[in-house]
């Protein structure tokens, strides 16, 4: 019993102390995973606290600060959207934009389904940068799909040759280094009117105790100005301005009165030594206005345009003085930020300020204008199609504002940032910024001496050779017409001894060419040119011979006001009882219209549809419109006519060709007669 006792028992004792190291051993290991996952949720919640520190300093305009703490999140293996947005974007809206694209690359793979469109135009950007061109290309295909009308996407589809273009502009400045440049800032240079260049600068703010600006953490801008030397190329040794301009914060852009009395700058939203914030608790910036007194700038003023709740900088004086051009993020703005201007008046108050509009304006960012004596408007912009960054385009003063703008080519545009061209259009010599690689820091001031006018206008050539479609023999001394749109006559010339001609045309535009010769068909030919610089259109034109039974006008005479039908002995066009369908009858003698009007490119005719007098007037004046616009409907789809050349009128019952009024009973012949259309010459 006791054997079987103690057996028991020791297998019972055995057991337990399995049991018993199983308990502890689960109970170690359960420790250690409960231990994990405590360390493992600290290191969330400590993540999320960096996170939520990283996007309260990036909400601040403090990218670098964020951009410490999401890349250290990023390396521990901590990716959302949010986090890979916010990463790029401390690149990109810094000017580093060759570093973002590793981060747009990630963040436009993993999150294509739900991303904001914008990323995928600041990844095209970052990808210009360094000059994936290709591959930024079909991000913006990407863009158009998403965006359709943006104005960024239909320039980008209106110049797909925009490299083509660039070339073709390229080339007309020749660059030089500048030994003002320090290792800070340099850019937004301007001439005043004493000989001199007056440009930002934070090169005097590099001690232990300088105060950074959180944006960038580079030190605060001055103004500064260096004369210019005799060989107006280089520039002596820069010093501070004089007076009250300057202070701790922001002082950039400048422009200057033609007598060099007053100063338009650009500063930080600080006035009477007090530092103003917006709604959102951000410094934006302001345009103020000094006098020079005894060779001091003071009184400055802020203009009464600014605001606390938006940016106005960079101004630039009109040569007359009568406007000032800035940039500025206000109400209206289409973009990032737009050009606008505000009339200067006599009295030295200002008007609203006016958004220069969609051929200027994108919704990407437009900045640092600079309107020469010229009128000629330069500006730096992300939303026309450049080679990356913030590129330099032209714009040239029309009747109603500027033309579309002109990318300004290499060398003065590269894949980075360029931007703040101002030129002295006698000398042909000016200054521009850029952060492009071989500077002396992060932006650089460049001189540069033009030798090339600009392609400002888009030109296109037609030309080709009038020939005979029967024997294929070119037909010498053909005459040809260029007209616009509205048909109006704005070229001709005469095709030469081998039937050639040429007319030059502007891009976008719609054209009608007409070639005519004796004992030969006129003919004419629209077409539409497209906005690729330079190209020729080849355009031969065939011409049939007249043969003998044609009908020729140029055998009858005609007048302005006489009636088609009847000079062509054409049976009249009627139509039935309260019906405006163009009948087969009808089809035959509209045909007859159509011919005469291709072989006669000039003609021009007027429809007049009429009714009989049965109905009301009101009844009656309706369907005289509709059998009108019936009758041009046919000829212009049917034949194939340019619409301006038929224009049509509605008399309802007012022309009766007989007395068929409603009081005088007459046979459906003689109310037919009153149902027709005429074909009344007015060109």
């Amino acid at each position: 019993m006791k054997a079987n006792f103690y057996i028991k028992h020791w297998v019972d004792l055995k057991n337990y102390v399995t049991i018993s190291l199983q308990f502890f051993e689960n109970y170690r290991v359960i420790s250690l995973i409960l231990l994990a996952l405590l360390s493992s949720n600290l290191k969330a919640q400590d993540q999320e606290k960096q996170l939520t520190k990283a996007d309260q300093s990036f909400k601040a305009f403090a990218y670098i600060d964020a951009r410490a703490i999401y890349l250290d999140v990023a390396q521990q293996g901590y990716v959302t959207q949010n986090l890979l947005q916010k990463l790029a974007d401390s690149y990109y809206l810094t000017g580093e934009l060759e570093d973002s694209v590793i981060w747009y690359e990630k963040l436009t793979q993993a999150y294509a389904v739900d991303l904001d469109p914008e990323y995928l135009f600041r990844y095209a950007q970052s990808l210009k940068s360094v000059e994936r061109y290709k591959e930024a290309d079909v991000i913006m295909e990407k863009f158009i799909t998403i965006t359709g009308n943006d104005k960024r996407a239909k320039s980008f589809i209106n110049k797909r040759n925009y490299l083509d273009f660039i070339e073709m502009q390229s080339g007309r400045y020749d660059l030089f280094k500048l030994s003002i440049n320090s290792e800070n800032s340099e850019y937004a240079p301007s001439f005043d009117h004493d000989s001199q260049i007056v440009f930002a600068s934070s090169r005097s703010k590099t001690t232990k105790n300088s105060k950074l600006h959180s944006w960038n953490k580079m030190p605060f801008l001055d103004i500064f100005s260096s004369k210019i030397k005799e060989d107006q190329m280089t520039l002596e040794e820069p010093t501070k301005l004089k007076g009250k301009i300057n202070t701790k914060y922001h002082e950039s852009s400048t422009t200057f009165s033609k007598d060099g009395k007053t100063i338009y700058f650009s500063r930080n939203n600080y006035t009477k030594n007090k530092l103003e914030t917006s709604k959102k608790g951000v410094v934006l910036l302001k345009i103020y206005k000094a006098s020079l007194i005894d060779g001091k700038w003071i009184d400055i003023q802020e203009l009464p345009f600014c605001s606390n709740n938006y940016s106005v900088s960079h101004p630039s004086l009109s040569a007359d003085g009568t406007k000032l051009y800035f940039a500025s993020d206000m109400p209206g703005t289409l973009g990032k930020s737009d050009v606008f201007f505000v009339d200067i008046y006599e009295d030295g108050k200002y008007g609203e300020p006016k958004n220069l509009g969609d051929k200027i304006n994108t919704e990407g960012r437009e900045t640092f204008p600079y309107i020469s004596d010229s009128n000629r408007l330069y500006f730096a912009s992300d939303g026309h199609v450049g080679l990356g960054g913030l590129d330099i385009f032209v714009a040239i003063p029309e009747t109603s504002g500027f033309s579309t703008a002109f990318n300004v080519g290499k060398p003065v545009n590269s894949s980075k940032d360029d931007f703040s061209f101002v030129l002295n259009e006698e000398t042909k010599i000016g200054y521009f910024a850029s952060n492009r690689k071989g500077g002396k820091g992060n932006d650089d001031i460049y001189s540069f001496k033009q030798t090339q006018e600009l392609i400002t206008s888009c030109k296109q050539y037609i030309e080709g050779v009038v020939f005979n479609t029967e024997t294929n023999e070119s037909i010498a001394n053909a005459d040809l017409k260029l007209l616009d749109s509205n048909g109006t006559t704005i070229g001709e010339t005469k095709a030469n001894s081998l039937g050639v001609y040429k007319f030059e045309v502007e891009c976008n535009t719609e054209y009608f060419i007409k070639a005519s010769s004796n004992q030969f068909h006129p003919k004419e030919i629209t077409l539409n040119t497209d906005d690729i610089f330079e190209y020729v259109h080849d355009l031969s034109i065939p011409l049939n011979a007249s043969k003998d039974g044609d009908v020729l006008l140029t055998s009858v005479a005609i007048n302005i006001g006489d009636d088609l039908s009847e000079t062509l002995q054409m049976d009249p066009i009627h139509f039935r009882l309260n019906d405006s369908l163009i009948n087969p009858e009808a089809e035959v003698e509209l045909q007859k219209i159509i011919t005469t009007l291709k072989k006669y490119p000039d003609l021009k005719i007027e429809v007049r549809s009429h009714t009989d007098s049965r109905s009301s007037y009101w009844y009656n004046k309706k369907l005289s419109v509709q059998r009108m616009r019936a009758t041009i409907q046919y000829i212009v789809e049917k034949g194939d006519i340019y619409w301006r050349r038929v224009r049509g009128k509605a008399y309802g019952e007012r022309r009766l060709l007989n007395n068929c009024t409603d009081d005088v009973p007459c046979t459906e012949e003689q109310h037919q007669e009153n149902r027709r259309s005429e074909f009344i010459i007015i060109e």
